[in-house]
């Protein structure tokens, strides 16, 4: 589902609220949760489930496979995404 996709499902659901609204909601809805996740915050949706912020080591043993040279990764964050058990339940019926 795109995000045009969802600002439809919203509008049926919400017939009183104008488009722009919508998409004003679903707008400050992603910042939000970037900038939590940009801070190092976890952010728990509950009954949907949890994005993680995980912070991964710096490496540098890795080798360019093609030169043989020795590549340097630095440290970087990775999102994870970990459903509740309600959308578990739900994705498997």
């Amino acid at each position: 589902m795109s995000r045009t996709d969802l600002i439809k499902q919203l509008k049926i659901k919400n017939p009183n609220l104008n488009y722009s609204e919508l998409e004003t909601v679903v707008e400050n809805f992603s910042n939000s949760i970037s900038k939590a996740l940009k801070n190092g915050q976890n952010v728990e949706i509950r009954g949907f489930g949890r994005f993680i912020c995980k912070q991964l080591k710096e490496n540098w043993n890795l080798r360019n496979p093609s030169t043989n040279e020795v590549i340097y990764k630095p440290k970087r964050n990775r999102v994870r995404f970990k459903p509740s058990k309600n959308l578990i339940k739900l994705l498997n019926k």
